[in-house]
């Protein structure tokens, strides 16, 4: 190769189209132009509520107070036949891709990775996003708040990063990965590392994540005010845990004491009164499990207003808070040209059960919470010391007018708000209109880059990228493509829907439908059939009537689903969270496998985890908090934690805690003994050694058993037993919040100590071995005597 031909060369790689001389007198320089999407761009803002029902606005019939969200919808469009997925992380995937969740790698929560295309944990690298494409063009990109898009076994900070928000077209990340945390304290994120919350009096997450949103766009605007920004902020609310300021608390007191049938009753007449519904839409009856309000003991209906209570407080002031967001980019002289999206995900949320929790936790461990018990603890809901969420019967009044929860196909789990604000392209005489055409969340990404111009690419970095499949809605917008866009026909003229094997297909005004039971044949479901133009909450089941459009619904889902990756179908939830030993006790709650199913399930390597059951786990401190699914699998199992520990006289602190105030466990040393304390949902089991813990370098530990009338904590100081505390319930998942080694980050799991109480001598090594149980342990036996009642 020549010299001139290694310059040609060093050119083309450097992309360079000047001229290089001999010195700079006889050269041309030239620059690189960066993307800039025009000076007209308009900055796109998404915000994302969580298990916010259909009816929980004021501007959808809500009687809960949010007027700044009702400002939105006053001053832009109302979109009344909106659907998501009836999940948080799929929806999220939808949205961010504009394919289906499916097609993406994202058919349940991002905590699992089955083993199938249609559930790695993350979306695909097969479909860039919104975020990666926007950047591309020449925006700021920023993500706040909930990301839940990552295997939450990647989300520690041995990684590996490339599906957090940064590694995914974001600038800047504040929030925090997993799918909830506690909005007191909360386990927070801040880009690529984990960081501590502000430790400010009255500190809430939601004002937080709108303090680091307009910061955030500060610091683009500030600099480029050139520059448009995509802002995504996914809000912790209203997802449980219901949390909220003492004064928010106070304003919604007694509010709901009238019950869920008064309150249904009342949000279905305004949003008729509003034109929300069509005028056909009758009110379905209570869902099977809602009991008629009257008839509940005085206990159930306290606890359960409490509750509600809880739940408006939450969404009232996260509605402050996006008001707090909007009056920021009015003050930037932003708001005309900044499009807003406003959604939830999925409708609201029936994991309170039947009777509503003070701690939600213990609907995932099959438990069920007395309302009588409660009735010390109601001031504790929705402050720190409750992870509540209320019971079905208000989730089924947030989803007015429709059937069903979230997890379900049916339209109480898939049909949304979502309001849409653009002062620059939305003309006053058409602000606080309607949009009744039927949309998915899979069409907020091509309406976006249709409105903004930009081209999907057929290959992005490297990925061949799948289609874009959702219909953009830029029709719908006054001087859309449609002559008349608030009457204009849908362009959407197809979607399935699939979520742990319920199935829905839309098209052409009607539905089919089906809620499937965990275990059952698939093709035992019971199929429903509802021309949804005109019955949209699903009330006149047409199935017997026309069996023909059934069928050929059904054939049209099944179609779908071989085309967008829906199968194989999989209706595992729950038990996907901690593997064979969570799976048995899932089955068993059930009442639908025997134990030699459960040993098949176990033995057939479904459960694929870099946590083997018999791994050993050695931590070195100073570390950073783990992630509950990076950190040891102890949920359900037996367990030992052995800490090296060189020990000054009168040393103490956390050597090993997992969970928080309202859930979990912790190792520590105080006044020279060694205590663990096993905080089972604010029962506190504490073990105290009968020996003082030595002064100098010493080994200590606890041994984790179970048993048959629930598990055993035995101590041990230098292979010595020395004190023991029985409980009547082993915690199968014992919180969201996982372990840290050497302190206690967050609220503290035990009422003897304040966090972060870090040890202060030194801690050299936790060692945690899980120990692999027979067929024939307790869990078995236990399992054998629940079967055996079934």
């Amino acid at each position: 190769m020549t010299t001139s031909d290694r310059m040609d060369s060093f050119d083309r790689v450097n992309s360079f189209d000047g001229v290089i001389g001999p010195t700079i007198a006889e050269s041309v320089p030239s620059w690189p132009i960066r993307p800039h999407p025009g000076a007209d761009a308009p900055n796109v803002v998404v915000i994302l509520l969580d298990d916010t029902g259909f009816a929980h606005l004021g501007c959808y019939g809500s009687t809960i107070s949010t007027p700044n969200i009702d400002r939105l919808a006053a001053d832009g469009l109302r979109y009344t036949n909106f659907h998501v997925t009836a999940l948080c992380s799929p929806t999220r995937a939808a949205l961010l891709t504009g394919r289906n969740h499916h097609s993406v790698g994202m058919r349940s929560l991002a905590n699992f990775n089955t083993g199938y295309p249609n559930m790695r944990g993350h979306i695909s690298n097969h479909a860039a996003t919104i975020a990666e494409l926007l950047r591309d063009e020449g925006y700021a990109t920023f993500a706040v708040g909930k990301w839940h898009l990552v295997q939450m076994e990647d989300a520690s900070a041995a990684g590996p990063y490339e599906q957090w928000p940064t590694q995914r077209g974001f600038d800047r990340f504040y929030g925090f990965l997993d799918g909830e945390t506690d909005q007191f304290h909360p386990e927070l994120t801040y880009d690529n590392h984990r960081i501590d919350p502000p430790d400010t009096p009255g500190y809430h997450l939601t004002e937080d994540l709108v303090d680091h949103a307009i910061g955030f766009m500060h610091d683009s605007k500030s600099i480029r005010p050139d520059r448009p920004f995509f802002l995504y902020l996914a809000t912790g609310a209203t997802h449980a845990p219901h949390q909220a300021p003492p004064e928010y608390l106070a304003k919604y007191r007694g509010v709901f004491d009238e019950g869920w049938d008064v309150a249904r009753d009342a949000w279905f007449a305004r949003q008729r009164e509003m034109g929300l519904v069509p005028p056909q839409t009758q009110l379905p009856p209570r869902n099977p499990g809602v009991q008629e309000w009257t008839g509940m003991p005085e206990t159930h209906r306290r606890l359960a207003s409490r509750l509600q209570e809880a739940f408006a407080a939450f969404l009232d002031h996260t509605d402050a808070q996006i008001g707090r967001l909007v009056e920021a980019i009015t003050r930037l002289g932003e708001l005309d040209n900044t499009l807003i999206f406003l959604l939830s995900d999925n409708g609201a949320s029936q994991e309170g059960g039947q009777l509503g929790v003070l701690h939600e936790w213990k609907y995932f461990n099959f438990l069920t919470e007395s309302p009588e018990a409660a009735m010390a603890r109601l001031d504790d809901i929705g402050g720190p010391n409750s992870h509540a969420n209320y019971p079905w019967g208000w989730a089924q009044a947030g989803n007015t007018p429709f059937k069903w929860y979230k997890q379900n196909t049916h339209e109480g789990g898939v049909h949304v708000p979502l309001i849409v604000h653009w002062p620059a392209r939305i003309p006053a005489g058409d602000r606080g209109g309607l949009r009744d055409q039927f949309h998915h969340v899979n069409d907020l990404a091509p309406t976006i880059y249709d409105l903004l111009g930009v081209t999907t690419p057929p290959v992005y970095r490297g990925y061949e990228q799948l289609p874009v499949t959702g219909t953009a809605m830029t029709y719908t917008l006054p001087g859309g493509t449609a002559p008349d866009g608030g009457q204009a026909p849908t362009r959407k003229l197809v979607q399935y829907f699939e979520m742990m094997g319920h199935r829905g297909i839309y098209a052409d005004g009607w539905k089919a439908v089906t809620r499937h039971v965990p275990g059952a044949a698939y093709e035992d479901d019971a199929w429903e059939l509802y021309h949804v133009e005109t019955d949209r909450s699903e009330c006149v089941n047409l199935a017997e009537v026309e069996p023909g459009r059934l069928a050929a619904l059904v054939e049209l889902w099944w179609s779908e689903a071989r085309e967008h990756g829906v199968l194989p179908l999989d209706d595992r939830s729950i038990e996907l969270f901690g593997g064979a030993d969570l799976a048995l006790a899932t089955q068993v709650s059930r009442g639908l496998a025997g134990l030699a199913g459960a040993g098949a399930l176990t033995r057939s390597g479904t459960y694929h985890s870099p946590h083997p059951a018999d791994r050993h786990y050695v931590y070195r401190p100073p570390m950073s908090p783990i992630p509950v699914q990076a950190g040891p699998r102890i949920n359900g199992r037996p367990w030992d934690l052995d800490a090296t520990i060189d020990r000054p006289a009168r040393a103490e602190g956390v050597l090993y805690a997992t969970g928080n105030q309202n859930s979990g466990l912790s190792l520590f040393i105080q006044d020279d003994r060694l205590i663990f304390d096993y905080n089972c949902f604010g029962d506190h089991y504490l073990a105290e050694s009968e020996l003082a813990v030595p002064a100098g370098r010493s080994v200590v530990g606890v041994r984790f058993r179970r048993t048959a009338a629930g598990g055993e904590a035995t101590l041990v100081i230098n292979g010595a037993e020395c004190g023991q505390v029985g409980f009547p319930f082993v915690m199968l998942i014992i919180s969201s919040i996982g372990p840290s080694v050497g302190f206690d980050h967050g609220s503290p799991v035990s009422t003897r100590y304040a966090s972060p109480f870090a040890f202060t001598g030194q801690l050299e090594r936790v060692d945690v071995q899980i120990r692999t149980p027979g067929r024939d342990d307790a869990l078995t036996a236990q399992a054998r005597e629940s079967m055996s009642r079934q």
